[in-house]
């Protein structure tokens, strides 16, 4: 008899060709009960000859041990009901692929989706009498012994699929004579309880195929890429031929081995006419083209599948990794390509505008070959957009370098020229004037292909960065990128990073004033300042431009951005009050700072959080928080959870031409209606505000994207560190952040006018471009009033036009007016020095 090639592990029956009838398999009918000690009792005697009255006494002796055993076994029901482990899997808002979590890799499939073909490959090798025992098959057990006894080794194995099946599901791995006898009694407990087609059902959904596939239909996915019924027989007996060894037989890892085993199943399924010596001749010939056929995912978004992996955990602990969930997301694809698109972008401009830091590694290469070079490269963490290279020659005007796989290309003069050397955040060296000032025999680089297609010098950025985008009508996010590469570095710095807002945070404060009473047209003292912390220390807060402008409009003190004013502004309306009506965009009252300093955005938040608080200004007040899952479902498509978030009034703020807007009151509600918690009119004054720092403020960046429906503001903070721009649309919150993950400054000129403002530009250029512009009218109760440019004074004629909310319209200066300015420059839109005088001195002793 031929000896199977892949049969070095005991877990197969005998494969011993059986006479030319081939089996109806799925047509078997059901065997009548029986008793299990009188069956034991006649096999045994006819099998050894033995008095039938001796096997019962023999019997009976172990009835107490047989007992005490079937009390283990699992019970019936848990047997109909057993469940695959399957992965967690997570999915866009489209249904695409975007992460996969759990160690088993599994699709299960029914009984009927699995070709009789493919069946019969495996009875072939794994069970042929699989129809005829009762889950222990003597026959098979006898001559595999025989065999053992004439060649010494252990060619047959004696295990049926009934008795795989209860090893594999039911028992522990432990060799012991107990966990044996119990498999025994295990198989025909399983027999009586499950059809044959139920436990083939449970073999081929459980067993292992290698590489971290369980399961035919993943081995086949896993393999071949196909579906079952588009296998062909070679590929059925090959798949079929795995499982006794899956390291030895695996096609991949070891083809040789593998492509014998294989066609000892396809003779085998020959003999047994399961195939034709036609069908025979033509898949033995077949040379097999199995692969590792990964599923790639259909959308890189490693930051926002780690947030639904960790809230899953949370959820579900660790059986998220085993039950099958599908987890559906709020991320939009195009968005969330174009998020990653843009802050990788604005990251690598940032490097071009501070210089070369020099190779990643630099290697000794002399005498090395491309096999050699290979190694090297594989070193090196693949980064997108940016191909690690090794330099292997250079001279003044040319430079070659191996990208792997012997491919080759050259950086002329013109390629590297950007990278002068980095000194510090404000300094760099001259330019190259030559190639080898840049690059050197040896050296690690990074290359990039530029808007021509040209392979440029480049460089894995330093810096770091986040991007947040949401829908202000619910909250859904978009789009989150929480750093140039989640592979790379997998700290999320748009939910995780708590860092300093700077003025991106007086939105807020000004909000509070609002609220007190004030209005767009309030004065405010953007003038010297001193506070006194204690007793012995005072802080002394500046403008960025170290200039004042004297009492000014509270519009042109957000839209320039002056620390001063804003600080002012804030000691009038009270930290305590300010730091309760703050609470409304959602922030914990413990995150914000105790001190006047919170004018100036010295909380420390994440991008989300700002993406959340900003959102309010663009629905028109309505509170509604972040989320990012919208479904879930378990193994059995069952929905175990569904997002049901309040929402913004749809037609109740901005809106695009075709449609209109009526305003909803304060603190209306309705079923599944997010609550207002801004007042209307005090909503449209922000935005009004807002649209001016883009307009004529510190975002004026933005106005290359010819939009007037876009509203924001910059944020810096000290030294630079922090770069922001959180601005929005009708249909979009998003923030950009910009800085080190050590805390080092930016450098000069990396204001959230600059880094944070040009990360948005690019983004928002991209998400709107189909997009109209919305209209957003003043909502009822607000009426226009004009006032004095210069003095801030009411004026019946010509002026600027202020709206105001009616209960204000006669008190625009608010509870704690100032004085109105005299009407010089003081007021007017550049900053101006004021006459030279003692800082007022505030006290801030709490």
């Amino acid at each position: 008899m031929e000896k199977d090639p892949g049969a070095e592990l005991p877990v197969s029956a005998d494969p011993t060709p059986e006479p030319p009838i081939k089996p109806e398999p799925r047509l078997a009918p059901r065997k009548p009960r029986f008793s299990v000690l009188g069956w034991l009792a006649r096999s045994i005697a006819a099998l050894f000859g033995v008095a039938l009255d001796m096997v019962m006494v023999g019997l009976t002796a172990a009835g107490a041990f047989v007992a005490v055993t079937l009390t283990d076994l699992p019970k019936t029901d848990v047997l109909k009901e057993v469940r695959l482990q399957e992965p967690l899997r997570v999915y866009s808002a489209d249904g695409g692929l975007m992460g996969e979590f759990g160690v088993q890799r599994r699709s299960p499939v029914s009984f009927s989706e699995i070709p009789p073909l493919l069946v019969d490959a495996f009875l072939a090798t794994e069970d042929t009498r699989f129809f005829e025992h009762e889950g222990i098959d003597l026959m098979g057990i006898g001559r595999a012994a025989l065999s053992y006894v004439r060649t010494g080794e252990r060619s047959q194995g004696g295990s049926t699929i009934t008795m795989q099946v209860a090893r594999n599901f039911f028992l522990s791995r432990e060799k012991t004579f107990r966990r044996k006898f119990a498999e025994l009694l295990l198989s025909l407990h399983i027999e009586r309880t499950l059809t044959k087609e139920e436990i083939l059902e449970l073999y081929l959904n459980k067993i292992f195929f290698g590489h971290r596939a369980y399961g035919i239909s993943a081995a086949a996915a896993l393999y071949y890429d196909k579906t079952l019924d588009e296998l062909n027989i070679a590929e059925m007996a090959m798949l079929a031929g795995i499982p006794k060894a899956p390291s030895a037989n695996n096609p991949v890892s070891n083809p040789e081995r593998a492509h014998e085993r294989r066609n000892y199943i396809l003779r085998r399924m020959r003999d047994l006419h399961y195939i034709t010596d036609e069908e025979f001749r033509i898949a033995s010939e077949l040379s097999d083209q199995a692969r590792l056929h990964r599923k790639e995912v259909d959308l890189e978004a490693g930051y926002a599948v780690e947030m639904v992996r960790r809230e899953m955990v949370e959820r579900f602990g660790q059986d998220a990794y085993r039950e099958g969930y599908r987890v559906t997301t709020t991320i939009e694809p195009w968005l969330q390509r174009a998020a990653q698109e843009s802050l990788r972008k604005a990251l690598r401009t940032y490097d071009l505008r501070h210089g070369y830091h020099g190779a990643e590694a630099k290697h000794e290469i002399a005498g090395a070959d491309d096999e050699q070079l290979d190694r090297l490269l594989d070193s090196a963490r693949p980064l997108p957009d940016l191909i690690a290279g090794i330099v292997v020659r250079a001279d003044a005007k040319e430079a070659q370098v191996y990208m792997g796989d012997g491919k080759r290309v050259a950086l002329r003069l013109e390629q590297v020229r950007w990278a002068r050397p980095f000194k510090n955040e404000n300094s760099k060296g001259r330019a190259p004037r030559k190639v080898t000032d840049a690059v050197a025999v040896g050296d690690l680089i990074r290359l990039r292909k530029d808007d021509e297609g040209a392979w440029i010098l480049s460089q894995a950025p330093a810096v770091s960065g986040a991007l947040v985008a949401l829908s202000p009508a619910d909250g859904a996010v978009r789009a989150l990128v929480g750093g140039y590469y989640f592979e790379y570095s997998k700290f999320n710095r748009a939910v995780d990073a708590r860092r300093q807002p700077g003025s991106s945070f007086k939105p807020f404060v000004y909000a509070a004033a609002l609220n007190k009473g004030y209005t767009p047209a309030s004065l405010v003292r953007d003038e010297p300042i001193s506070i006194r912390l204690n007793r012995r220390k005072m802080w002394t807060p500046q403008n960025f431009d170290h200039k004042t402008m004297g009492r000014i409009r509270m519009r042109l003190a957000l839209t320039l951005s002056r620390n001063l004013a804003s600080i002012n502004l804030l000691n009038r309306v009270g930290l305590n009050e300010a730091r309760d009506y703050i609470q409304r965009f959602g922030f914990d009252l413990k995150e914000l700072p105790l001190g006047l300093s919170m004018a100036l955005g010295t909380a420390e938040v994440s991008p989300l959080q700002m993406a959340g608080a900003y959102a309010l200004f663009a629905n028109g007040g309505f509170r509604v928080m972040p989320y990012f899952i919208s479904r879930v479902e378990n193994g059995a498509g069952e929905v175990v959870f569904e997002a049901k978030p309040p929402r913004a009034c749809s037609n109740c703020w901005a809106y695009y031409e075709e449609s209109t807007a009526d305003t909803a009151a304060l603190g209306q509600t309705d079923e599944n209606l997010a609550e207002r918690v801004l007042d209307p009119g005090l909503a449209y004054e922000m935005t009004s505000m807002m649209q001016d720092v883009i307009k004529h403020g510190t975002g004026r960046r933005a106005l290359k994207l010819e939009r007037g429906d876009l509203a924001g503001k910059t944020g810096t903070t000290n030294d630079v560190r922090d770069s922001w721009f959180c601005g929005f649309q009708k249909d979009l919150v998003t923030v950009a952040w910009m800085g080190f993950d050590e805390f080092h400054p930016l450098g000069k000129g990396e204001t959230g006018g600059q880094a944070g403002l040009g990360m948005w530009v690019d983004f928002m250029g991209k998400a709107l471009a189909s997009k109209p512009e919305a209209i957003l009218n003043p909502p009822e109760g607000m009426v226009e009033v004009r006032i004095s440019k210069g003095s801030g004074r009411p004026s019946k004629s010509g002026g600027l036009v202020e709206w105001i909310r009616a209960e204000y319209a006669d008190s625009l200066q608010g509870p704690k007016p100032v004085a109105y300015a005299g009407g010089g420059s003081s007021s007017g839109t550049r900053a101006a020095a004021v006459k030279r005088r003692a800082p007022r001195v505030i006290d801030e002793l709490f």
